[in-house]
């Protein structure tokens, strides 16, 4: 599913509180998860030679990751909602 501006807007609201409230880190984590499941999804698909997709999708966890690292040494409560909310391993 390709990122609209509704969807951006019930993730900003679901996640960082408001559809305004896209600075959050919860809501950043979560729009970066959505669209980390996209590329994936478009992957398989894929042939195998979609090198632009394959370092676009290692940026962004590469992202993610420092996003939950910053969010864990912060409040550890609302990191381990977040992972339990998305569906993470962790």
């Amino acid at each position: 599913m390709k990122l609209t501006t509704e969807t951006k807007k019930q993730i900003f609201k679901e996640y960082g509180g408001s559809d305004k409230n896209t600075g959050s880190t919860e809501a950043q984590v979560a729009i970066i998860t959505h669209r980390i499941n996209h590329l994936t999804g478009h992957l398989k698909n894929a042939k195998k030679k979609d090198h632009n997709t394959t370092l676009s999708l290692l940026k962004l966890v590469g992202q993610r990751k420092r996003f939950l690292s910053y969010l864990m040494s912060k409040d550890i409560e609302k990191y381990r909602a977040l992972i339990l909310k998305l569906n993470l391993r962790k």
